[in-house]
């Protein structure tokens, strides 16, 4: 097995003397290389972006924008990165390097102050500009899109990065001014290239290891051998893990490019996502297939962090407060779990048993997570948080509703944030079948939602707050659901 090295803009890097632990953000630093910042150490800032090439959606590469400070460096073994030091053009001999047109944009439109959080945002940008299917595209007279611009700049990109003291205009200009990738741009190149292959890994250093195996039977052996190892895949919830509680494990297990967990196929009686298949890949590769997903994706962290996390973490954590599960209940998911001796189907509603646990056994892993078909005609995801976007829930509810002939056929409902694990509403469903689509059905029921659960109050809002948007948000399903009938 070849010694783990990482490509950095351009140039092969050996990943020794690093410790398993240490994050992409703390060896490039150490390497000089300061343009990425530690603002947070949680991922929610964005100061830490850098771009990785990964499998493309509508190319064989993308460069995908994702936190260091959450990346173990080891999990990059034979992965190209660019940060914002590589984005600029290296001049001639004792010349200047040439702005990159992100760099360019920022730097005449005054989206830059104090420059801490900017090649975070160079980056995140970068990733946005080389989006393979970004168009140009000319609003309707009188119609405006905060939130996109003319040039097909998806405004999101930047959910995941923060700003202290320019203020967001500036930023918003310079990424709404940004045009197409130069004819030769080296980097658009690369996109019509296939992205490294992953490779096989075993790094080892002061007494801990991090692993990767090539297929899924060699990773269910080795958890087999080593049940208390820890599974990742993007690290979204494990860095944060290792940076703020400063844990550390004697083997972290890698499985987020094994083939067997990145595909995505759907059957005559459901769909079959992969677990290791990432947030932004699901959501551009089912382009609104399943509707409740399309709601959800938006309301999840962060692009940065969706570019790196996975239903497979999500559910595997058994956070009673993650947003997919509820949605995941309400679409009466099931799971698909292996281990060595082979594979098992579970109802995502029998899945979680306590708080952060569930029926896995030591050794087993989720496979894929399969919606069945067809879907329910009726559905919405409800996240009451603070903020509008990139924030944790305080309540999380997902309808999925087959109305016909004016009654309620069937009905599934997923709760987050109000017991010791997500929940399916089973009496609010009970009180809904069979029943009219009416005012009044919709109100006996949204007392039986008010008490579904056992919400507690903590700094994220009141039991009684709580209680009382699980019953608002069935009126608010009502209220939708009827005006769009009558219009």
């Amino acid at each position: 097995m070849t010694a783990a090295r990482i490509t950095i803009n351009g140039d092969e890097a050996p990943i020794s003397p690093a410790a398993p632990h240490t994050t992409v953000l703390d060896f490039l630093r150490e390497r000089g290389l300061t343009g990425t910042k530690e603002g947070c150490a949680e991922g929610e800032c964005g100061a830490c972006a850098v771009l990785v090439a990964r499998p493309g959606t509508h190319e064989p590469t993308d460069w995908v924008a994702v936190n260091a400070c959450l990346l173990p460096v080891a999990a990059l073994d034979g992965q190209e990165v660019v940060t914002s030091e590589g984005l600029a053009t290296a001049g001639e001999a004792g010349a200047p390097a040439t702005l990159h047109p992100v760099q360019e944009e920022l730097a005449v439109r005054g989206g830059s102050q104090c420059g801490y959080c900017t090649p975070g945002f160079v980056c995140s940008m970068a990733a946005e500009y080389y989006r393979p299917d970004r168009r140009a595209h000319a609003a309707p007279t009188g119609c405006t899109d905060p939130e996109h611009g003319p040039n097909g700049f998806d405004l999101h990109a930047l959910s995941g990065n923060l700003c202290r003291c320019t203020g967001y205009r500036p930023i918003r200009d310079a990424a709404f001014a940004v045009g197409a990738p130069a004819e030769g741009d080296p980097l658009a190149r690369r996109r019509e290239q296939s992205p490294p292959e992953p490779v096989a890994t075993e790094y080892t250093r002061d007494g801990s290891t991090f692993l990767r195996k090539n297929t899924l039977e060699e990773t269910l052996r080795l958890l087999r051998e080593r049940p208390g190892a820890v599974v990742v895949a993007g690290s979204t919830d494990w860095g944060v893990e290792v940076n703020i509680r400063s844990r550390r494990a004697d083997c972290v297990v890698a499985v987020d490019r094994l083939p067997e967990l990145r595909e995505l196929r759907t059957t005559s009686d459901h769909v079959e996502i992969g677990a290791a298949l990432t947030l932004t890949e699901i959501e551009r590769r089912l382009d609104g297939a399943v509707p409740l997903l399309a709601e959800l994706f938006p309301q999840f962290a962060s692009r940065l962090i969706r570019n790196g996390a996975t239903l497979g973490g999500n559910l595997g954590t058994g956070s009673p407060i993650g947003d997919s599960p509820p949605v995941l209940l309400a679409l009466d998911a099931s799971v698909v779990l292996a281990d060595a001796d082979g594979e098992r189907e579970v109802p995502l509603a029998d899945h979680f048993t306590g708080y952060r646990q569930s029926v896995r056994r030591p050794g087993e892993l989720i496979r894929a997570v399969r919606v069945p078909l067809p879907l329910a005609p009726v559905t919405s995801f409800h996240k009451i948080a603070k903020r509008r976007f990139d924030d944790i829930s305080s309540v999380a509810v997902a309808f999925a509703l087959d109305v016909r002939d004016g009654t309620v056929r069937t009905a599934r409902i997923g709760l987050g944030g109000v017991a010791a694990t997500p929940i399916r509403a089973l009496a609010t469903e009970a009180a809904l079948e069979g029943r009219p689509w009416t005012e009044e059905t919709v109100e006996a029921a949204a007392r039986v939602l008010r008490a579904q659960g056992t919400p507690m109050d903590d700094h994220r809002a009141s039991a009684a707050y709580r209680a009382e948007m699980l019953g608002q948000s069935l009126r608010k399903l009502y209220v939708r659901t009827t005006a769009a009938v009558s219009s």
